[in-house]
This record gives C-alpha cells, structure tokens and sequence, in this order.
C-alpha cells in the first residue's frame, strides 16, 4: 500500500469511525436494556476517540504528504471490559435484550470485525514503526470490541448462562 492509497484508507477510516458512532449512540438512546445501553455509549465515546485521533493525523499527513512525526500515537484506552464486569455485580439474570438490541448488537460486532481487520491491514502494509504502532492499536481496540459485544450478545440470547458463565459457577457448585 502506496502513501496515498495509505492516506486515502485513513479518510475511509474516518468515515466508518464516525458512523459508527452514530449507530451506538442511536442505539444507546433506543435500548431499555442496561447493558446494551451502556455498551453502545462506551463504544460509541471509543470511536469518537479514534474519529478524533484520525481526524488529527489525516490533516497533518495531507498538508506534510508524509506520515507526521508529532501525532501522538496513543489512543484513549477502552474501558469496555469494566462495563461487563461491572455489569456481572448488579445483573438480573431474567433481563433479555429484545430483538431490536439484538439485531444492533450483531450489526455492531460485525463492524467492528471489519474495522480490527481494516487496520490490521494498513498495520501490515507499512514499514514505517510509529504507523505500525499506531495502526495496531487501533486494530486491537476494535478487537476488542468485538470481544465484548460477543459477550453482550451471549447475554441477550441466554441471559441465565451467560451470568452464570460471567460468575465462573461450576455444576459441582464450587
């Protein structure tokens, strides 16, 4: 991949980061589910995140036609994961999400499948370190996000087993 097939990516990126977030925070407003709705406004303020931090280095790199050296390479970590432990302390095992949140949760982990592969793509096309580092990251926190919306779908389909799972009960009950 070429510098302005690179660049031309990166404008790609930014426009599936921030449709993305649209679909999260539309569903986060429309869910009565907890979980559902704190998992869609935690990812949707992670792809704000990346929206930004793209944003910043797709401007400097059009106006410098080359990787810049002064976009920081870090990202906002998610913190995605707490919001299911957390959610394990105070779930009610008879709450299902319906088939709406279902169907967004689905749309949503195939999205960020995409995106987990777009940028492990990119990040195994370059050479330059600091592009590799920064689009690796990137690809791991969508990665992660699919990971939890997983998880997320496991407990709207089967709200009873999945908690059960989340409390790593065994049926020899230690």
């Amino acid at each position: 991949m070429n510098e302005k097939e690179r660049l031309n990516a990166l404008g790609v990126a930014l426009n599936n980061e921030m449709r993305e977030r649209e679909f999260y925070l539309k569903n986060a407003n429309r869910t009565k589910n907890p979980l559902g709705k704190k998992m869609f406004q935690q990812i949707g303020d992670d792809e704000l995140e990346h929206y930004e931090r793209l944003k910043q280095l797709h401007q400097k790199w059009a106006k410098q036609e080359k990787w810049p050296e002064t976009v920081p390479i870090k990202v906002k970590e998610t913190v995605v994961k707490d919001i299911l432990l957390e959610f394990v302390k105070k779930v009610d095992e008879t709450a299902k999400g319906d088939s709406d949140d279902l169907e967004a949760v689905r749309t949503a982990i195939d999205f960020e499948a995409k995106g987990a592969k777009f940028y492990a793509e990119i990040r195994d096309s370059v050479t330059n370190p600091k592009e590799k580092e920064f689009f690796d990251l990137l690809s791991k926190m969508e990665n992660e996000h699919y990971l939890s919306l997983k998880d997320t779908e496991e407990y709207f389909v089967d709200p009873v087993s999945w908690y059960r799972k989340a409390e790593h009960h065994t049926l020899d009950g230690e």
